[in-house]
This record gives structure tokens, C-alpha cells and sequence, in this order.
């Protein structure tokens, strides 16, 4: 007598997946300023639909880039018909399709360009947006269920020139109030820095701010965040992020100097030795979302002692399961875990919710970009922030709904704006025109 089925074929089939609806979409981006240049006008998503043959509609968002979408078109034959319960047999069928990824796919700018952990994670929130609704249970419950009932987040500032991105680029747009309106202004130096910080907690209630380093002098970036410090330090926690590119001298100098003023230093100088040895120096905890990006990473990661904290990402972890995975690794070596964020939109911004909801220990507010972005593609426009924490949706699934006229509009402006992937290089000399990505450039 057998206790349990022989095979996944003769396990009960549900309701199986019959369309797959692949969406590109262009929204507004400020001229914000990083480690690799300058954003566009306009940051790329791609929304991805999944239909049941029941009529039952699970959706996702990830970065854009026609690379990912080509391979979720790749993919289609692999999903329709499947199971939307059977994501382990999913994963197997992408990593037999395209081939196991490395950790050096990843490259070297400050965001990730692999392909299958992005189409993975795309199907897998999709997925579980159906599984939610037919159970009628929210995502966080798939996930082990609810710990904390709103998800903090901090205010993400980027040193930025002026203007607002979309079709007005650098220009201002006049009679707006509010953070709105300094979401426009120019901030290159401290004093902008601050006034930044002011206006975005006043308007979302952030407890804790991350500044976005990397594109300016040292001298220039850390005076900016003592300037926080001064304004803040003894109320919000701060965090600096240079992305990878100071030299370790540079790393070790200013990182003796902000000791005392930062709940975390992220990816000062690039790769696991020297933050490794960095770690060792300073006594400022290390977080990453740059030297340990994948599973692969971890072993080396213990061994080197590369950092304290890993900021995961759904998109790039290989989706939201995977990040539970993570945080118990985390918890089994002594690391920290917190969330790194990319320009997105509300169904982005819910599955973090979900996700940060859902983890055993939450010790840091999650990044998000979210205050950056002035359109939404979810039926009753943006997520709302209560004293800088989103409450955790409470309907089946995701618990948010695809506006499909906002998304054709973002659709009709991605095929408008002629971008078909993120290159800061290529922004950057538009205003600089020699100027040239370098991995460490200080």
C-alpha cells in the first residue's frame, strides 16, 4: 500500500494556466544620480499577466529590459498549460531551458542583469497572486504567515539633478507643492541633501534615510551625510550607500569618519575580500546587495566574513520563496536581513510588502524608490505609507489590481520613449560627454 502518490502526474491538477500577457511599460524618472552615471527619463518595467482557464488573473512586475522580455516570450510554452502550484517543477523547466546562472552574470553596474532569476521571480509572484485568490488567502500567508501588520520603509535620497524626468526631462514643472515639487529640485551638495530628506519624511513619515552615494567626490558625499547627521542623526537612523566604487584606503578613511553616525555602511569598496577586510576595520556593520547576490555567494561570504547585513531582492534572488530561504540562512550564520529596492511601481512595492511582512526578523526599514515614482499602474493609485510603513494589503493574492488603461498609457510611453534597457553611461554623456563608467573610480 502506497502512503503517497506515485508521481506529481497523479496528484490532483487545479485550475491550469491558459494565457500569459507580457507587458513593457516606460514611467517617469527624475535625473537621479549613482555610481554608473544618471537615470533616463524614463525607468522601464514589465508587467506580466497570467490567466487561468478558469478566468483567474495572477500578476507581477520586474525591471525592464528587452533581454528579460525576450526571455519571458522564450519561456511562454514552459508556463502555459502548467500548474500555477508547481513552481518547483517551473524553476527546474527555466534551468534546464536557458542554463544555471552565476554569480557573474550579474555584472558589474549597481543593478543585476541576469535574465532567469528575473523571469523566475516574475512567474513565481504571478503565481502566487493566483494561488492566494483561489485559496483566498493573502500572499504573506504562503509565505509562513503574517509577522508585523505594516512594513517599514526608509526615505531613499539620490544626489539628482533638477528636474522631474518624462517627457519634461530637466525642466520644472511649475505650480506643484508639496513633495512634488521637491521632488524636482537639483540637490548635489549637502544642503540640497537635506532639504530632500525634509520635504520626502514630511510627506511619507520615514523614521530612518538612506543616501545614494557614489557620484560625487568622497569629501562631498560623506559631508552630505554628516549634514544628515546633524539634522536627523539623533531621531533617524542613517545608512550610505557608494556602490562598490571607493578604493579600500578611501573605504577605510571616510568610513573611520562616519563611525558613530550610521546603522549601516552598504557596499563601500567591490567584492566579498575587500569587504572582508573593510568589516574587520571598521566598526560600522557592512550590508551588500552587490558582493552577495546569489546562494552561490554565501559560502565565500561566511568564510570571508564580506558583511553583516544582505539587502535581498525578490527580482533578483530568484522571487519571494527563495528570499524566505534566505533569511534563514541569514539567521543560521549571524547576518542581518533587509531589502535593496529598484525604481518600481505598487504591484513591485506589494510583493516587498508581503514579503517584509512575512519575515521572521525585520531589524532595518526597507529601501524603497517608491516616493520617486509619479505614476501607478494599480486600480486606487499609490500604496499608502502610514508613518513611513505600508500596510500589508489584505485581500487574496497580491491584494492589488491591475489598472489596465494605466498600464496601455505606460505601454503606449514605453514604446515613445525608444529605451529598450537601463544604461546610466550613456545618460550621463548626454550632459558629460566624456564622462565613462569606472568599477572604482576613488
Amino acid at each position: 500500500m502506497h502512503l503517497f502518490p506515485k508521481s506529481p502526474a497523479s496528484i490532483g491538477v487545479g485550475p491550469l494556466i491558459k494565457e500569459m500577457h507580457i507587458t513593457p511599460i516606460a514611467i517617469t524618472d527624475p535625473p537621479l544620480l549613482n555610481a554608473a552615471g544618471l537615470h533616463a527619463p524614463f525607468a522601464l518595467r514589465t508587467v506580466v499577466e497570467l490567466v487561468t482557464d478558469d478566468g483567474i488573473t495572477g500578476i507581477s512586475e520586474i525591471p525592464g529590459n528587452i533581454q528579460t522580455d525576450e526571455a519571458l516570450e522564450a519561456a511562454r510554452h514552459l508556463i502555459i498549460g502548467k500548474d500555477p502550484f508547481q513552481l518547483g517543477q517551473l524553476q527546474y523547466a527555466l534551468e534546464a531551458h536557458f542554463g544555471k546562472e552565476s554569480a557573474q552574470d550579474r555584472g558589474d553596474t549597481p543593478w543585476d542583469q541576469r535574465k532567469v532569476v528575473h523571469v523566475f521571480s516574475a512567474l513565481e509572484v504571478a503565481c502566487l497572486d493566483i494561488i492566494g485568490k483561489i485559496c483566498n488567502r493573502p500572499v504573506v500567508d504562503l509565505l509562513g504567515g503574517k509577522m508585523r501588520d505594516a512594513v517599514p520603509f526608509a526615505a531613499y535620497l539620490f544626489f539628482k539633478y533638477e528636474g522631474a524626468g518624462g517627457i519634461l526631462g530637466r525642466k520644472k514643472e511649475p505650480a506643484l507643492k508639496g513633495w512634488a515639487a521637491a521632488r524636482q529640485e537639483e540637490a548635489v551638495d549637502p544642503k540640497g541633501i537635506v532639504a530632500q530628506a525634509r520635504a520626502m519624511c514630511n510627506a511619507y513619515g520615514f523614521k530612518s534615510i538612506k543616501l545614494k552615494g557614489g557620484a560625487f567626490e568622497p569629501r562631498v558625499e560623506t559631508d552630505a551625510m554628516l549634514a544628515l547627521h546633524g539634522e536627523f542623526g539623533k531621531e533617524y537612523p542613517l545608512r550610505f550607500d557608494p556602490n562598490a566604487i571607493w578604493k579600500p584606503e578611501t573605504a577605510y578613511i571616510y568610513g573611520k569618519e562616519m563611525e558613530g553616525i550610521l546603522e549601516y555602511l552598504e557596499d563601500p569598496v567591490r567584492g566579498q575580500e575587500n569587504m572582508g577586510k573593510l568589516r574587520k576595520k571598521l566598526k560600522t556593520p557592512l550590508a551588500t546587495n552587490m558582493c552577495t547576490t546569489s546562494f552561490e555567494d554565501i559560502p565565500k561570504s561566511i568564510r570571508l566574513g564580506a558583511e553583516d547585513i544582505i539587502l535581498s531582492d525578490h527580482h533578483f534572488w530568484g522571487g519571494l520563496r527563495a528570499s524566505m530561504q534566505l533569511s534563514k540562512l541569514c539567521r543560521t550564520f549571524g547576518r542581518d536581513l533587509s531589502m535593496h529596492s529598484n525604481s518600481h511601481l505598487g504591484i513591485s512595492l506589494a510583493a516587498m510588502v508581503h514579503l517584509g511582512a512575512a519575515l521572521p526578523e525585520m531589524p532595518y526599514a526597507l529601501d524603497t524608490h517608491y516616493p520617486w515614482q509619479s505614476e501607478e499602474i494599480i486600480v486606487g493609485g499609490s500604496l499608502e505609507f502610514q508613518e513611513g510603513a505600508v500596510p500589508v494589503p489584505t485581500g487574496p493574492g497580491l491584494g492589488v489590481v491591475l489598472d489596465k488603461e494605466a498600464l496601455q498609457r505606460l505601454h503606449e510611453a514605453y514604446k515613445a520613449c525608444g529605451l529598450t534597457k537601463r544604461d546610466d553611461e550613456v545618460e550621463m554623456q548626454k550632459i558629460h560627454p566624456e564622462w565613462k563608467f569606472q568599477k572604482v573610480r576613488w
